[in-house]
């Protein structure tokens, strides 16, 4: 097992249809004002930002995400990764009744050599502070979709 590889897999039922939800997943940049994790992001190009990100742990992780694939139709969003970590992230949204089902799946490596170096005894730890962070964004994002 390598233990600085990381699989994420989180479901939201959000009470808002898919359209709006793809509608602010999309912006990027928007982030940090409804997921207090995303603390900064920053556009580089159309396609290309830097983010930063602190959950509960006192480290930032920075990383480049560049868009790989987005597809309004089928509502589908994927960004690649490289940074602290190195991989890629994924949202995929499907109507569930009036709302939408949101399936987030991330795929990443760590590269920070902090978090590599405590690859082993902070992984619980590291899976935690994911978690954390899955479950504010989802509140948040719920919020700004009642705003919206």
């Amino acid at each position: 097992m390598d233990w600085c590889r990381y699989r994420f897999r989180s479901v939201w039922q959000l009470a808002a249809p898919p359209d709006a939800v793809f509608a602010v997943l999309e912006r990027g940049e928007d982030y940090p004002q409804w997921w207090p994790q995303v603390r900064e992001v920053l556009p580089v190009d159309e396609n290309t930002g830097t983010a930063r990100f602190r959950s509960l742990l006192p480290y930032d992780l920075w990383v480049t995400v560049e868009a790989r694939h987005r597809d309004p139709v089928a509502h589908v969003l994927e960004v690649s990764l490289r940074g602290d970590l190195k991989g890629w992230a994924r949202w995929t949204l499907t109507p569930r009744g009036t709302g939408t089902h949101a399936l987030y799946e991330q795929e990443v490596e760590v590269t920070s050599p902090l978090m590599r170096r405590l690859a082993v005894p902070g992984r619980p730890v590291f899976r935690a502070n994911h978690a954390l962070m899955m479950r504010a964004g989802r509140r948040g994002l719920a919020a700004r979709l009642r705003r919206v």
